[in-house]
């Protein structure tokens, strides 16, 4: 069983390393605690016990919040933890004023794009060569994906 919690500054090693088990591209402790330091920043992270598993950083302004990154231990992917993030930072951006929620995903994420589907995430743009990991690799496409808040159940963000 999970639990979801505020992410604090001292939780950004723990969050560095989560990310660089997820994506190529390691955000180091230094750079997270800067994101969560800054105005507008929704941070949460789900938790096994006393072992990060998941979190999620968004940052705020005006109406609208963006998801920054979600993060999922391989090893704890497919047991609803990224959906549960994704709605805590969402009902905590509403609640502050938020309207809409965006983010990116890699246009071959299948996963990924199902998850959000299901949370009423509908495409409303692309990015062409959006993910660039290191030299020499080929940049890679994203979505634009957007739901109007506060989320609902698939189909209802229309």
């Amino acid at each position: 069983m999970s639990t979801i919690a505020r992410a604090l500054p001292q939780d950004a090693e723990a969050l560095s390393l989560l990310h660089q088990r997820s994506f190529a591209d390691r955000w180091s402790a230094q750079y997270i605690a800067g994101l969560l330091a800054s105005p507008g920043a929704i941070a949460f992270l789900a938790r096994e016990g006393t072992a990060p598993r998941a979190f999620v950083v968004a940052r705020q302004a005006a109406d609208e919040v963006e998801i920054l990154t979600l993060a999922v231990d391989p090893a704890a992917r497919r047991r609803g933890m990224g959906g549960a993030l994704i709605r805590a930072a969402a009902e905590h951006a509403h609640m502050g004023g938020a309207r809409a929620m965006f983010l990116e995903v890699e246009t071959t994420n299948e996963a990924a794009r199902g998850l959000y589907a299901g949370l009423g995430f509908r495409e409303v743009g692309q990015r062409r060569g959006y993910y660039r990991d290191a030299p020499g690799m080929p940049a890679r496409d994203a979505l634009t994906l957007k739901a109007e808040l506060p989320l609902g159940k698939a189909g209802e963000n229309g």
